[in-house]
């Protein structure tokens, strides 16, 4: 893999040492490739959501990334899908069915946008097969407690499939991040299977708050202790104890092709945390295995 020569070795050299069959990557981004591009076009022009440098470092075809994955030895990984504006979620769902059919390792993810006909085309992405949903609070501008999605949450709350949603507000705040419209939702839905990204930074306080209260929240580590983010919010190392306590619950995210540093990186940033070789092994694997149901996988 040009420019990545040693890395996967490095990743593996993880994973194995904790005696690992493979990690397991629930925020990783594949969309169709134009949308990709747009999102890479924004980074490099440090848009006014990033604000800053923020160099890609997986910028590869699609085999190829799919390709550095498999050599890291994820063995299952998400492909992120979100739209922008009304009209866009379900042609990216229909995108990620295809995705899924000729990745296998890749779990089935769709996603949605407060608009009529939501409903609709989120039951035909679960009947469809999908097993995880992406929601872009921030990106999509919109309320998760929009009229328009009350159906969506309570189908998606039934099925019981997990959503990851971005609601923090890093790396800029947006009309509805934050913790308050996420605790109206769970509120309503208190068995909804949240997954809040990254951490809900730099709001991490008040997202494990409602990890808490509520038995179906996860977080996932997207981005989250590594030197990029701690450089501008870090996590309150008084809140440690907390995030053992809720090991079950913590899953790996990377945000991977879309990082500003080696995947591997992400991986030494959790270990440093010092919470141990068990939490390592439930947040790297483990929780998401069992989460997922994937057979052979249990660890």
């Amino acid at each position: 893999m040009s420019g990545h020569d040693g890395e996967g070795r490095a990743v593996r050299d993880f994973w194995e040492r904790l005696g690992l069959p493979g990690l397991i990557d629930v925020h990783t981004h594949f969309m169709p490739e134009r949308v990709l591009a747009k999102v890479w076009d924004y980074f490099d022009s440090a848009g006014p959501l990033t604000g800053m440098k923020w160099p890609i470092t997986y910028r590869h075809e699609e085999e190829q990334r799919l390709a550095l994955l498999r050599e890291f030895g994820v063995r299952a990984f998400t492909s992120m899908i979100y739209p922008h504006k009304a009209g866009m979620a379900q042609w990216l769902n229909g995108w990620a069915v295809d995705f899924a059919r000729r990745t296998p390792d890749c779990l089935h993810t769709a996603t949605f946008f407060p608009e009529p006909g939501a409903e609709a085309y989120v039951r035909d992405a679960v009947d469809a097969g999908a097993r995880i949903f992406k929601s872009h609070v921030q990106v999509g501008g919109y309320d998760p407690n929009d009229p328009l999605l009350v159906p969506v949450w309570g189908l998606l709350a039934e099925a019981g499939i997990p959503v990851v949603v971005h609601c923090g507000s890093g790396p800029a705040p947006g009309k509805h991040t934050g913790p308050e419209p996420i605790g109206r939702l769970l509120a309503r839905h208190p068995r909804l299977r949240l997954v809040v990204a990254h951490m809900g930074m730099p709001e991490y306080v008040d997202f494990l708050e409602l990890a808490e209260r509520y038995g179906e929240v996860r977080l996932d580590t997207t981005m989250a202790f590594t030197d990029f983010s701690e450089g501008l919010t870090p996590f309150p190392r008084a809140e440690l104890p907390r995030l053992a306590d809720l090991g079950e619950r913590i899953l790996l995210g990377t945000d991977f092709p879309n990082i500003p540093y080696p995947y591997v990186h992400q991986l030494h940033a959790v270990e440093r945390l010092g919470l141990g070789d068990d939490w390592l092994r439930a947040v790297c694997h483990g929780n998401a295995a069992r989460l997922f149901g994937l057979q052979g996988h249990d660890s």
